[in-house]
């Protein structure tokens, strides 16, 4: 699954959960929308493609609620959490809508499906419901709703890609930028949703993959991020050319754009990243140096009632691969507290894999029972709320020690940095990535760069989030 946020170990690195989108202030718009996005990366792609679908039908987006003809909420179902903070927001959006007559308010994603006749029938919080599969039909659901019907379609697909459409890039910085290659998830992980609500796993046109990228780095991006639940089943029956392109050779296709268009991807399912990839990344200096590989637990047993399909060992094994074909290579993992049956011991094997892996960030959360999974069906969510945290209090501690030990571990370095425009905390300074995608801020100084160059930086410093460098004149 996707890395979803959670504890924000990278304050730089990371925006918030929500995003607004602002429109083309040159052209004239019917209606406006508003819209915002939780959750995964997926998401926040899904966002653009409703947004291309809309533009298409007049509607412009708006930063400002207040002026919105159609409120959007994309959702997440991944947490108990982010449920509940959609819904505050919704009650907070049907206050507004009480005060602004033929306001609309809908609701996309993963939250959609599993929830349809609550929001829209019993607690009347939104007019319409749109699952991820089925944006085109938005259109359409928004005449249904301005007609006062009920305006909801939450059918799967085992052919949606949506690889036709040109998404419209939001809160973009005009730098870096999702491209979707696949949709759905086959793997059945017992504590997840995605499977239900986001349907079977599909792989999108190659081609079309490629034309967006060039596309996007014609128009000056210089960094895309390659997604999908589990990339490296990415599979596609190439027709025209007679040939099977597999998430190896897509990676290489796509990084033949361009030496200035860097290519990051996630996520990684272990038992599916292959040494291709890994081959891939040594002969393509712009394949970046990172893998999102998601362990979830480090305990055997745990990972078989999680369905995740790999043992303790098997994932060392592969950490250990990935070390030995690409040792400057950043990994970063998933990590859940307090799963089913999850003792003590159990715990302490996580926390080992962690040092094991040596981690340069993590995604962390304590468990939480998801309705329809396979884990609510077959377990009991046994392990008290309090235990979790504070196993995930520890999970936390250890991460941010492991963090702060590989920054270190890069002070006196020269890294090759994609400047991605100014430092939260400063206009003086630059913020920018290392090909491990890790943060680092630096001043400008009185040199003539902008948003888009590679420059070299030196570390001289670090805090567990952040490296602090200064530019390296050759």
């Amino acid at each position: 699954m996707l890395d979803y946020v959670s504890e924000k170990i990278h304050d730089e690195s990371r925006q918030g959960e929500a995003f607004l989108t602002i429109s083309d202030p040159q052209k004239q718009y019917k209606k406006r929308f508003y819209i915002e996005s939780y959750g995964c990366a997926m998401n926040f792609a899904d966002s653009e493609i409703v947004a291309s679908i809309l533009s298409t039908e007049g509607f412009g987006s708006t930063s400002n609620i207040e002026e919105a003809d159609l409120i959007l909420i994309n959702t997440c179902s991944i947490r108990e959490k982010a449920e509940q903070t959609i819904r505050k927001r919704l009650t907070e959006f049907k206050k507004i809508k009480q005060k602004n007559k033929g306001m609309m308010v809908g609701i996309l994603g993963c939250m959609a499906e599993r929830l349809k006749s609550n929001l829209l029938e019993e607690e009347k919080l939104v007019d319409i419901v749109v699952g991820p599969d089925a944006y085109r039909s938005l259109p359409g659901l928004i005449m249904e709703a301005e007609d006062g019907q009920k305006a909801v379609n939450v059918l799967l697909s085992r052919e949606e890609t949506y690889a036709d459409i040109a998404p419209v890039r939001l809160s973009s910085n005009g730098v870096n930028a999702f491209v979707s290659i696949m949709r759905g998830c086959n793997n059945m992980c017992s504590f997840c949703v995605v499977p239900f609500t986001r349907g079977r796993e599909r792989s999108r046109d190659a081609e079309s993959i490629f034309k967006e990228s060039k596309d996007l780095f014609e128009n000056g991006y210089r960094e895309i991020t390659l997604l999908g639940q589990n990339v490296d089943s990415y599979y596609f029956v190439d027709e025209v050319n007679d040939c099977i392109v597999n998430f190896a050779s897509l990676l290489k296709k796509v990084a033949a754009i361009s030496p200035l268009l860097r290519i990051r991807f996630s996520t990684s399912h272990p038992k599916d990243i292959t040494d291709d990839v890994l081959f891939a990344m040594i002969d393509h200096e712009n394949i970046c140096r990172h893998i999102h590989l998601p362990v979830q637990s480090g305990n055997t047993r745990i990972l078989q009632l999680m369905n995740r399909t790999y043992t303790r060992e098997w994932y060392k094994s592969k950490v250990d691969r990935i070390r030995e074909l690409v040792p400057d290579c950043s990994i970063t993992s998933d990590l859940i507290s307090g799963f089913c049956t999850e003792e003590e011991q159990d715990h302490k094997d996580t926390l080992s894999i962690m040092e094991y892996s040596q981690y340069d960030l993590s995604y962390m959360y304590f468990y939480s029972e998801r309705p329809g999974t396979l884990a609510e069906k077959r377990y009991n969510d046994d392990v008290p709320e309090s235990v979790k945290k504070s196993r995930l209090q520890e999970i936390v501690l250890l991460q941010n020690k492991l963090s702060l030990a590989s920054n270190k571990k890069d002070i006196g370095k020269i890294f090759k940095v994609l400047i991605e425009g100014d430092s939260k905390k400063s206009d003086t300074d630059w913020k920018g990535k290392t090909s491990q995608n890790k943060v680092i801020v630096f001043p400008k100084e009185n040199f003539l760069l902008e948003k888009g160059d590679y420059i070299k930086v030196k570390v001289f410093d670090c805090t567990q989030a952040t490296l602090f460098g200064k530019i390296e004149i050759a």
